[in-house]
């Protein structure tokens, strides 16, 4: 069985101050392949859940396939979503 692909895109910004690396909402990244992008403290956070939705499983009260997180940085507080891409889909 090959493995679903992850999207992980930035969404919502809620913090007082500007993303420290530079992403902006709507800013989009293929796991596999641009994950090196994102910034370190969000990819630390977002990790478990990418592995979560990869291999079958699914966050509990969040849509299908999806997960949202947010960056630990307290001020600048960017909220991303996670994103199962089925091959078949």
């Amino acid at each position: 069985m090959k493995r679903p692909k992850i999207r992980i895109t930035l969404i919502d910004q809620k913090g007082t101050v500007g993303c420290h690396r530079g992403h902006k909402i709507g800013d989009s990244y293929d796991f596999d392949t641009e994950r090196g992008n994102l910034c370190p403290m969000a990819m630390h956070v977002a990790f478990p859940y990418v592995d979560i939705l990869r291999y079958g499983g699914n966050i509990p009260g969040q849509k299908e396939g999806t997960a949202l997180f947010a960056c630990p940085d307290v001020d600048t507080l960017n909220v991303f979503k996670i994103e199962r891409i089925d091959e078949d889909a």
